[in-house]
């Protein structure tokens, strides 16, 4: 609420017959220049303007707003409402939960621990594709995923009762990114704020990286960890430096043959190549008008992929259009046309903005293309697949010390010229069509297997099989351009008689029901079926890690001879580890493409020279023969969608299943914690509190708990899929009588901290490279660690140490590379590190969420010096750390560096030097220092409500 207005900028609009009060950027100097996504920020602060947290000075710095400035400028950005996914959001949910306990215990009002901002959460990320390519997948993965998460869905309904202003869209409804913009988001919002009709532009964060989809939409928004958005709900601002922001000019159309994805994979790689992390990318030019409302979703969907904040279309005559498709009624369209107008947010490009850098695409060059093996903006030529795999395996599979696979023995042997025969057999169980082609493959990588399936057919499995395919994720499945091309190329291969591999897993996971309104009123439906595209459920499924098991003889066949396939999915992550645990290497396509690769069947394949098989008529089909043309998907869009679909699916949105309505649900402010429950469990963040934090101290006799290299995720922190059994969180389950097969995700145990804590840096592709020490000099993948309270410091479980340091009252520290912390926006990996006892993180760089997140936690993030990595300054990780110089943040003081010194232990090689260095404090803004100061954001907006 606003107190102050000290540029008079409170004014009034009239549209129809209502009245709302606004506040006029245009009485701010400076505004005209100002891009899209600094004005919405600029109105923000207008209107939360309180003489404290909001400043008219901070108003003036954005107006006079440098572009080439390094940023330095802290602002309060205080979103309109908070957007979360039930991942994330159980353990919101659980944290206020206890928020409201500790209230109480200091003296204060539970009551007063309530959402102030709207928020809405959709649950989405709990469904598994357990069953697949059946008509009854759909429905037997619904009723699995309440069997699993009965307990976490009687919590979320509790809270939906519990807390005012929060909303829940039950299960089976939609992926949260795709529900935002197809029905919550407003573009511009009204509410009543002390009796007066207020407008102002909708924004948001959630607790999602992807939440920048509704970026298309002309909406700022973007991912923050589940603490930050507790804090959010809680009334408390986001700060912020204000940034960078990068115009990226679009011109020209796109190409025939060409998808929404192919285009966002490009400009994945262009914006990661130029560098805009922590910085606003916006979209602007005469080619924007031409850019369709759900490529802008799409292309907003992955800033997190660029590495940027937030990826901004601006508001124009496209938005307008959607929001009339997507069932908004006139109101609403006139009040964000007229308001965008009135406070110059509308998209006018011939207006000359500025731009802190700038960056060019012309639509009309992009071509087909895929991303991976591990990463999104590794993108691929489709042309260059073939040979680009050939490369990428020698990374992943197990290598023959042979130059042929002649004696290479598994189940027989295979001569690499006829992988089709089996000696000593005969061949007429494994036909050519049947087999997976692996002749094409470097002779010392080429590993086929036999396998029968349990109808008694057999064919080879070899590396490089693709063995998932996958339609799904938010990216793509909002977008009926690249849907209707996966369905209209579905339909052609079916009528040329062509086949799925056998050994392909496919799946199909709408992001709403419009999508599956649109499929049955086309027919395509039938066609993707055809193929064994099945709906398995409208959640965020593959992306997430919620595969599933593979085909079951083929996950024996690649486990037992350690093969290196592949999965493709229409995704934005494919992240070592996230997608399947038997999947070395994932790739990211278009839907059309995910179909591709299944009637392919293997990475090791040629779209332009190798046939997908042959037709009726025994000719070779080609991709180019069943490949839709864009006037074939334009006009089944045009005939299938319409604005009553989205009125009619989302008139319910909130109601939920007989399922959902016939949850029993507890009552009352105070949640009754169930002491036996293995999903929710009250957070131990708050034990012991006192309304004084105790002072910042300085580290000292620290232990190293990690050597980690690059790009180390928050998946490979704390993962979100299976939890392998024999692993410290699959005994904890097991010691509280839980099943194996009922040992569910990481990501739907959430909300049990002690799952968590044994899950954090669980991934099985994670590589702790202090531990080839102990291991024959050979690093090795998983959970690992020294455990330097044992004699000899001998390989661990990380957990299993960590306790064991715990105990010892031994703080740790983890030493990374670059971009630690990219992917997700996943509370839990800075929520985790601190359970574990680590206090610093010192890295090459950090990726924008983690680094806030694990301040947010209370462990501070450093950064070595320029230039500088662990392994150049010859640290090993046996060292003994101290960290000198955080004390002075008692003194209101945030020092730019501290000295960190590492000293030779017992377990270190002989003749080791102490090495000391400066690391530079990423503590980058006043309010995050007081987060720190208070040894966390949620301690800290406890102590401001008490």
């Amino acid at each position: 609420m606003s107190t102050v207005d000290s540029f008079g900028a409170k004014s009034t609009l009239t549209v129809g017959s209502t009245d709302y009060e606004i506040f006029r950027i245009d009485t701010v100097a400076g505004h005209e220049k100002l891009p899209f996504s600094l004005k919405v920020l600029l109105e923000n602060l207008l209107r939360t303007e309180d003489g404290a947290n909001v400043t008219k000075e901070q108003i003036q710095a954005l107006g006079s707003w440098v572009p080439t400035a390094d940023p330095d400028t802290e602002i309060q950005f205080t979103p309109a409402r908070v957007v979360m996914q039930d991942f994330t959001g159980v353990p919101c949910i659980v944290d206020l939960a206890t928020m409201r306990e500790a209230v109480t215990a200091l003296g204060g009002d539970p009551n007063k621990i309530n959402p102030l901002s709207p928020a809405e959460m959709v649950i989405d990320h709990s469904v598994i594709a357990d069953l697949f390519g059946s008509e009854n997948a759909l429905e037997r993965n619904v009723e699995i995923e309440y069997e699993r998460n009965g307990e976490r869905y009687q919590f979320l309904r509790w809270g939906q009762t519990a807390f005012d202003d929060f909303k829940v869209v039950p299960p089976g409804t939609g992926i949260v990114h795709q529900v935002n913009i197809e029905h919550l988001a407003k573009v511009i919002y009204d509410r009543t704020v002390d009796g007066v009709l207020r407008a102002y532009p909708d924004t948001c964060v959630g607790t999602d990286s992807h939440t920048t989809m509704v970026n298309g939409l002309g909406v700022l928004g973007w991912g923050v960890g589940g603490i930050e958005a507790e804090a959010a709900m809680l009334g408390q601002p986001v700060s912020m430096l204000i940034p960078r922001v990068v115009g990226f000019k679009l011109s020209g159309e796109i190409p025939a043959g060409v998808t929404a994805t192919d285009v966002v994979l490009t400009i994945t790689d262009m914006l990661r190549k130029h560098g805009v992390v922590g910085k606003f990318v916006e979209f602007y030019g005469e080619g924007v008008a031409s850019v369709p409302l759900a490529n802008r979703a799409t292309i907003g969907n992955m800033s997190p992929e660029f590495g940027s904040t937030a990826a901004m279309f601006p508001i124009d005559d496209v938005t307008l259009e959607y929001l009339r498709l997507t069932g908004r009624d006139e109101q609403t369209v006139d009040l964000v046309e007229a308001y965008a107008k009135e406070q110059k947010l509308w998209h006018d490009p011939s207006r000359e903005l500025s731009f802190s850098e700038f960056i060019e695409l012309d639509l009309s060059t992009v071509v087909p293309s895929i991303a991976g093996p591990k990463r999104p903006q590794d993108r691929i030529l489709l042309s260059e697949a073939k040979s680009q795999f050939e490369k990428d395996i020698l990374n992943y599979a197990a290598v023959s010390t042979t130059d042929s696979v002649v004696d290479l023995e598994v189940d027989g042997t295979f001569p690499a010229s006829d992988p089709g025969s089996v000696p000593g057999e005969e061949t007429e169980d494994v036909t050519d069509s049947d087999v997976l082609i692996s002749s094409g493959h470097p002779a010392n990588v080429s590993k086929p297997v036999k396998v029968t399936t349990p109808d008694g057919q057999s064919y080879l499995l070899d590396n490089g099989a693709v063995t998932l395919a996958a339609i799904t994720s938010c990216t793509n499945t909002s977008n009926p351009s690249v849907m209707i091309a996966a369905g209209l190329l579905a339909k052609n291969a079916v009528d040329k008689g062509l086949k799925r591999k056998p050994w392909v897993k496919t799946t199909l996971g709408p992001g709403s029901k419009v999508v599956t309104d649109y499929y049955e009123k086309s027919g395509l439906d039938k066609s993707l079926e055809g193929l064994g595209f099945y709906t398995v459920g409208y959640g965020c499924t593959i992306c997430i890690g919620n595969s599933g098991p593979l085909i079951e003889e083929v996950s024996e066949a690649v486990n037992e001879n350690d093969l290196a396939v592949t999965a493709v999915l229409s995704g934005n992550r494919n992240f070592e580890g996230r997608i399947s645990p038997d999947v070395k290497m994932n790739y990211l396509a278009s839907p059309p493409l995910v179909v591709a690769y299944a009637l392919a069947g293997s990475m090791n394949f040629d779209f332009e020279t190798d046939a997908l098989g042959t037709d009726q008529n025994g000719d070779d089909v080609f991709l180019k023969d069943i490949w839709p043309a864009p006037d074939q998907v334009q006009t089944i869009i045009d005939a299938s969608i319409s604005r009553e679909q989205f009125i009619q699916q989302y008139a319910t949105v909130f109601e939920g299943d007989e399922r959902w309505k016939n949850l029993p649900t507890p009552t009352g402010p105070i949640f009754e914690w169930d002491a036996d429950s293995t999903y929710v469990r009250k957070a131990p963040y708050f034990e012991g509190m006192t309304m004084q934090p105790d002072p910042v101290r300085d580290i000292t006799g620290a232990r190293v708990m990690a050597t980690l290299g690059d790009s180390v995720t928050t998946d490979h922190i704390s993962p979100a899929g299976n939890i392998k059994a024999g692993t410290p969180a699959a005994q904890y389950l097991t010691e509280h009588g839980v099943a194996q097969k009922d040992f569910n995700s990481y990501g739907s145990r959430r909300g049990n901290h002690e799952v968590m804590i044994r899950g954090t840096f669980a991934n099985i592709r994670l590589k702790n490279e202090m531990v080839a020490a102990v291991n024959d000099g050979q690093i090795v993948e998983g959970s690992w660690t020294r455990d330097f309270t044992q004699e000899g410091g001998p390989k661990s479980y990380i957990y299993d140490a960590c306790q064991n340091y715990q105990d010892q009252d031994t703080p740790l520290v983890i030493f990374g590379g670059k971009e630690y912390g990219s992917g997700s926006s996943r509370d839990w990996a800075a929520k985790g590190t601190k359970l574990l006892g680590v206090k610093a993180v010192i890295t090459e760089s950090f990726e924008r969420i983690h680094r806030s997140n694990l301040i947010g936690m209370g462990v501070v993030p450093l950064q070595f010096p320029a230039g500088e990595s662990w392994k150049s300054l010859g640290l090993d990780g046996t060292e003994v750390i101290s960290i000198e110089g955080l004390e002075q943040l008692n003194e209101g003081v945030t020092p730019k560096t501290v000295k960190v010194t590492a000293e030779p232990s017992e377990f270190s090689p002989e003749g080791k030097q102490t090495v000391t260095f400066d690391a530079v404090v990423r503590i980058d803004t006043p309010g995050e220092a007081d987060y720190y100061r208070n040894g966390g954001i949620l301690q800290y907006v406890l102590r401001s409500l008490v």
